[in-house]
């Protein structure tokens, strides 16, 4: 899967196969310490807040969940 903008698919990359390494080699072994990708997910996340900036999307609005209620049925415009 891309990231929101496509600069920062690079980042995610590094980000993911860090995290599915930790999560394979460490958390299922019960070592909960998930500090080896935080340099990894510092940098895609400022790529990522870069990127809703210059979308002009408020990280409230990503936040607002919409399922099962009137605003779920109104069509994107």
């Amino acid at each position: 899967m891309n990231s929101l903008n496509d600069t920062c698919n690079e980042l995610k990359n590094q980000y993911d196969k860090c995290f599915n390494t930790w999560f394979s080699t460490k958390f299922l072994k019960g070592d909960t310490n998930d500090s080896m990708c935080a340099s990894f997910y510092s940098v895609y996340q400022q790529c990522i807040k870069k990127a809703m900036k210059e979308h002009n999307i408020e990280l409230h609005d990503a936040q607002i969940n919409h399922l099962e209620t009137d605003k779920e049925k109104v069509p994107q415009s």
